[in-house]
């Protein structure tokens, strides 16, 4: 019997490859998970208290002297970081009020002082909300308002856009801290000096001993479905857990990071930043992506790794060819939103670049990674992971915005190849933490999905698994569109639109310009009785009160908003019928950034954007 076990035992991977082609993936992919998962709960069981910032000083001990952040021209080690950011938070305990628990905003772009201002407040056991440093006035104040923070750390650059909202700051007794040697301004406090005066002597760790896995350690803003932007929690365990995120793609220490995204938002901080700490790696910061320079820049400091938003990718591939596009050594890109066709052109473009797509939101209890580089998908159904986040796709009705519900008022779960809106289970294992504010939280959260009772997060998010056990993704529910890898709120965008003097009522939406990813912005308003419309005037107020992916591109003058019957704004059509001056009777008008103004949109830059001679 034996030659024919040998036998058996030889003809086994090929039955596997041919009969199960992901076996040996599927079963790297698991034996991770688990690995994964061993390494928090014994983390979790430590004592005292096991933080992230806690795997930062071990590796400023064990790698004292390896680079940890590299920015323009300066570099910084693990150690120097340790150091660093104990001055920040020794100025702090010396010079302000602040108080273990308390909420500090912090105001600033992608600068080294960004890493050390945090890891100081870590250390001083407070909680910090990441204030996006594009937004300006009314985004500005609610977003600071969302968290209570007592005090707002602010960069030297941003000290027009802090002045702008001082006096409701100061009605409200708080602090600023501008990143200064010194300031004029009455209520501003420049902290440079302090910082550099300060000792760099370690924290107690008495300060953190009230802190526990549920305690808030950053809020993140996050654009939802409607409204102004939300103020995410991320708790210590949520930090945690996002240690593993580069650790699961197999990032060692010797690996370079090319981090280009903001740290204010999730991609940048939780993967980029709280990544690298986990593997001990280099991180090359930008103050902003660059297509031009992506890729001197990677060769220059010998980029192993990249992060990327959807956007991103088709950026790098729309910069002119060069002879040396494939000499770098970047082996895997990370990141999520690439388009199948993006994703396949970047591969023939670059070389052999390992894409790693996965799925995953801020606030959301489940993330689902793409393992095996198949093109378009954004992970792949499996049964160990399924068990312990339990998710599942079910059926949408868009036009009502609701999950359809079959006769006994439970939901029904899409079949294969049938796009469905994604909810997980909230159990102890997947908690959804949810939003600064309650009532916000309770709308992510979904009840009697399969039985009476029972509590899901509603991700917000259609997908589709198809027969081979892939996820993709199809689309955003709801009224929320993505530009420029940025989140869209058209409610937002429509309350700051009527806030101008001729417009009645504003209806925004997201169009899709061909060539492009995402949806970019668009409004159709009715302007009051007798007005006209300025587009000078319109311009300025929408480039004072919105970030540039927000504004609305083109505007569409109608003499009435139509309205569902149960008096929503009508959008289906509207998105259907687009900019196309040829379809449309309406008025058009689109954004120049070149005149300051909104001009009347012809058919001759219509045809100019379709053919990409215009860019978006």
């Amino acid at each position: 019997s034996t030659p024919i076990s040998y036998h058996g035992l030889a003809i086994t991977p090929l039955v596997l490859k041919t009969f199960f082609p992901y076996f040996w993936k599927d079963a790297w992919y698991l034996a991770n998970l688990v690995r994964i998962l061993l390494k928090l709960v014994l983390r979790r069981r430590r004592k005292p208290l096991f933080l992230v910032l806690d795997r930062f000083l071990e590796q400023s001990v064990a790698h004292a002297d390896r680079p940890f952040i590299v920015f323009e021209n300066k570099t910084y080690s693990y150690l120097d970081t340790d150091r660093r950011s104990n001055k920040i938070a020794n100025a702090l305990q010396r010079h302000s009020t602040l108080r273990p628990g308390d909420t500090v905003a912090l105001f600033m772009g992608n600068e080294p002082a960004f890493i050390f201002t945090w890891l100081a407040l870590a250390k001083l056991g407070c909680p910090v909300a990441f204030l996006n440093h594009n937004i300006r006035s009314r985004s500005l104040l609610h977003c600071f308002n969302c968290c209570s923070a007592k005090l707002l750390i602010a960069a030297e650059e941003l000290q027009e856009a802090v002045e702008e909202v001082l006096p409701s700051l100061r009605e409200q007794g708080v602090c600023v801290y501008l990143m200064t040697k010194q300031c004029d301004t009455p209520g501003v406090e420049g902290f440079s000096d302090q910082v550099e005066e300060a000792s760099d002597t370690p924290l107690p760790q008495a300060l953190r001993s009230d802190i526990t896995f549920k305690s808030p350690a950053v809020y993140i803003y996050t654009s939802g479905t409607t409204g102004l932007p939300k103020a995410a929690v991320i708790t210590q365990n949520r930090l945690l857990v996002a240690l593993a995120v580069l650790d699961s793609t197999g990032i060692t220490p010797g690996d370079v990071i090319y981090l280009n995204l903001p740290l204010y938002h999730t991609a940048g901080f939780l993967i980029g930043f709280i990544g690298s700490i986990e593997t001990g790696s280099t991180i090359i910061l930008r103050r902003k992506f660059s297509a031009s320079q992506f890729w001197d820049d990677c060769r220059k400091y010998n980029v192993t790794v990249v992060q990327y938003i959807g956007e991103v990718l088709r950026y790098l591939c729309n910069t002119p060819k060069r002879d040396n596009d494939r000499e770098h050594k970047v082996r895997l890109a990370i990141g999520n939103g690439v388009r199948a066709e993006i994703w396949k052109e970047f591969l023939n473009r670059f070389g052999n670049i390992y894409v790693r797509e996965f799925y995953a939101s801020t606030e959301g209890n489940v993330g689902l990674i793409n393992y095996t580089g198949k093109i378009g998908a954004i992970g792949r159904v499996n049964y160990l992971h399924r068990k312990l986040f339990p998710y599942a796709l079910i059926k949408y009705d868009t036009e009502r915005d609701e999950p359809i519900r079959d006769s006994t008022g439970l939901c029904v779960e899409a079949p294969k190849d049938e796009t469905g809106l994604l909810v997980c289970k909230i159990t102890n294992i997947t908690p959804f933490v949810g939003y600064a504010n309650s009532q916000q939280t309770e709308k992510k959260r979904l009840r009697d999905v399969f039985q009476k009772g029972d509590l899901y997060f509603n991700s917000g998010d259609l997908l589709k698994i198809g027969q081979d056990n892939f996820i993709y993704f199809q689309d955003r529910v709801g009224d929320t569109f993505r530009w420029k890898g940025e989140n869209v709120a058209t409610t937002e965008v429509a309350d700051i639109l009527t806030l101008i003097d001729f417009v009645q009522e504003a209806n925004v939406y997201g169009v899709q310009v061909p060539g492009n990813e995402g949806r970019i912005g668009m409004a159709a308003v009715t302007l009051k009785w007798g007005e006209q419309f300025d587009g000078n005037k319109t311009f300025s107020h929408v480039a004072s009160y919105l970030p540039a992916y927000a504004r609305p591109r083109f505007i569409r003058i109608q003499n009435a908003v139509e309205m569902t019957g149960t008096f929503k704004q009508m959008k289906v059509r509207l998105v259907e019928e687009g900019f196309d001056p040829a379809g449309i009777t309406d008025p058009l008008y689109i954004l120049q950034e070149r005149n300051q103004s909104y001009t009347p949109l012809t058919g001759q830059i219509y045809g100019s954007i379709v053919a990409g001679i215009i860019k978006l």
